[in-house]
C-alpha cells in the first residue's frame, strides 16, 4: 500500500496530488492531443484505435475544424515541395544513413570508434556529400518525418512485402520465391495513397484467409509510410504448389465480404487462382505477390 511521505518541516505532500488532479482536467478539457490528431489524419493508429479515436474527436467542440486545419495545412506543404523533389530527398538520407551505419560496422571490425575513417570509407562520404542536392527548407511547424510520410502517400503503388522469419534476421522475399510448409512470414503492405484496403492469400488447396483486417467486421483504413506490418505472422501449412495474397485497395472503405466471396471464387479455380486478379468492380485497385511451395 503506497504511503504517504511527509516533508521535513511535517507537512504532508498533499498539493502535488492536487497539481496531478488539475492536470487531469486539464488535459481532459484540451481534447484530443495534436500528436493524436495528426495520426488520425495519417490513418497511423490499429483500426479499432482510429475508431475510438476518430469517435472522441467527432465529440470534441471544433474537433473537425481542428482536423480539416490540419488536412489544409499538409496540402499546403505539399504544393510548396513537390513530391519528386522531396522523394529525391528522402533517398539521398537514406544512402547517407547506409554509409553511416557501414562506417559504425568497419569502425567496430577494426578497433576504432568513427574518428579515424580507412580512406575508402571517407572517400564515400565526400563524394556523397559532393553529389546530394541541398536539404529542402523545412516548413515551419513541420518536422521532416511527417514531409516524408507524405511523400510515401503519393509516390508509388500499392504493394505488399513478405519477410520470412529466420534464425538471424528477417529475409524479404521476392515475388515466386520458393517457400516451404512451416516457414513464418510477416506480411506489410506499401498503401502507397490508398486509405482502405484487404488482404488475403489463396493456397493450392483452395483454402483463403483473410489477413487485413483481422476479422470481417474490422476497419479496412490502411495506415501510412514506407511499410506497414500486419499485426500477426503468418505459418504456411502442407498446400501445394502456391500461396498468393492479394491486397485490394480503394479511397474509401472496402467491403470485406465481397472481397472473400471474390477470393473463394477465384479458389475453385486452382489453375486460374495462381495468376488471375479477383473478380471485383475496376474501380478497386488490386496487387499480388506469389510464393512456390516447395517440399
Amino acid at each position: 500500500m503506497f504511503q504517504e511521505t511527509r516533508e521535513a518541516g511535517g507537512g504532508s505532500t498533499q498539493e502535488p496530488r492536487a497539481f496531478r488532479r488539475a492536470g487531469d482536467l486539464l488535459r481532459m478539457a484540451l481534447g484530443i492531443p495534436d500528436w493524436l490528431l495528426e495520426r488520425i489524419a495519417l490513418g497511423e493508429l490499429p483500426p479499432e484505435t482510429l475508431d475510438d479515436a476518430r469517435a472522441r474527436l467527432e465529440r470534441e467542440p471544433g474537433g473537425a475544424v481542428r482536423l480539416a486545419r490540419l488536412d489544409a495545412d499538409s496540402r499546403r506543404t505539399l504544393e510548396r515541395h513537390p513530391p519528386a523533389t522531396v522523394a529525391a530527398e528522402v533517398a539521398r538520407r537514406e544512402r547517407l544513413a547506409q554509409v553511416r551505419d557501414e562506417v559504425a560496422r568497419r569502425g567496430e571490425s577494426q578497433g576504432w570508434h568513427g574518428l579515424s575513417l580507412s580512406v575508402p570509407v571517407a572517400a564515400s562520404l565526400v563524394l556523397l556529400f559532393m553529389s546530394a542536392p541541398k536539404e529542402l527548407p523545412e516548413p515551419a511547424g513541420m518536422s521532416p518525418p511527417r514531409v516524408e510520410v507524405a511523400t510515401e502517400r503519393i509516390k508509388g503503388h500499392p504493394r505488399l512485402r513478405v519477410h520470412r522469419q529466420g534464425a538471424q534476421v528477417p529475409e524479404l522475399l521476392s515475388d515466386h520465391a520458393e517457400v516451404r510448409p512451416g516457414d513464418v512470414l510477416q506480411l506489410s503492405y506499401v498503401s502507397a495513397g490508398s486509405r482502405h484496403g484487404v488482404v488475403v492469400s489463396v493456397d493450392g488447396r483452395g483454402a483463403v484467409t483473410l489477413h487485413h483486417p483481422a476479422t470481417s467486421t474490422g476497419s479496412t483504413a490502411l495506415g501510412t509510410g514506407e511499410a506497414v506490418s500486419l499485426a500477426h505472422a503468418y505459418e504456411l501449412d502442407d498446400a501445394p504448389d502456391f500461396e498468393r495474397f492479394l491486397f485490394v485497395t480503394s479511397d474509401g472503405p472496402v467491403e470485406v465480404a465481397k472481397v472473400l466471396e471474390a477470393a473463394r471464387a477465384l479458389a475453385r479455380q486452382p489453375s486460374e487462382a495462381r495468376t488471375l486478379p479477383l473478380p471485383l468492380p475496376g474501380t478497386l485497385g488490386q496487387t499480388s505477390f506469389t510464393l512456390e511451395k516447395v517440399r
